[in-house]
């Protein structure tokens, strides 16, 4: 199998670590080579947070380079918009249409550019953008937008509900798993 890139964009602590930790688990179960790469700015400050997963029969590097990343699942718009450029033609975006501000916002020396979502389509991009903070609340809890978003991106996989659940059972801990459980499946249908 030729090797599939997938980046996991967003701020830091929303979650994106624990989704690469179950993409790259159900990849693993599924008898994939897999790496899996961080790259961390201002993580605890709100800053940008990457994370690289690429999977095949033989994967060399974790990194991912402009043009290569099959999909891009965005905890947030503007970070979804900021790595347009490494989404090979054919790609997908997968985006939570959630905003939060970077500090350049926050202090009122820049505005939260409007539009991204249709902005990214009306540059020929394939973006299914959605409330994934909406579904995590449903689910039970804010926190549990990169379970959303996991479930969502599980639709473009040839794997089953079960399969996914199952790592997502060695993922989360126990007292955790029937939101998150809950947060997968309302992502998955959304």
């Amino acid at each position: 199998m030729k090797t599939k890139n997938i980046m996991i964009v967003g701020v830091g602590g929303q979650g994106s670590l624990l989704a690469s930790k179950l993409l790259g688990r159900m990849l693993l179960q599924k008898g994939y080579d897999i790496k899996v790469s961080e790259v961390h700015g201002m993580s605890q400050r709100g800053g940008s947070v990457v994370t690289y997963v690429r999977f095949g029969d033989k994967v060399y590097s974790p990194v991912i380079d402009k043009g290569e990343a099959d999909f891009i699942v965005s905890f947030e718009l503007l970070e979804a918009a900021r790595w347009t450029e490494y989404l090979k033609p054919g790609g997908k975006i997968v985006a939570n249409t959630q905003q939060i501000s970077p500090m350049p916002v926050i202090t009122g020396a820049a505005e939260y550019p409007q539009g991204l979502a249709q902005q990214m389509v009306d540059a020929g991009l394939d973006v299914d953008a959605f409330d994934a903070l909406a579904l995590a609340e449903q689910a039970g809890s804010s926190k549990a937008v990169n379970i959303v978003l996991m479930g969502h991106l599980s639709r473009h996989f040839d794997f089953t509900e079960e399969e996914w659940l199952e790592a997502l059972e060695k993922s989360v801990p126990a007292k955790f798993l029937e939101l998150n459980k809950t947060a997968f499946r309302l992502g998955r249908n959304a």
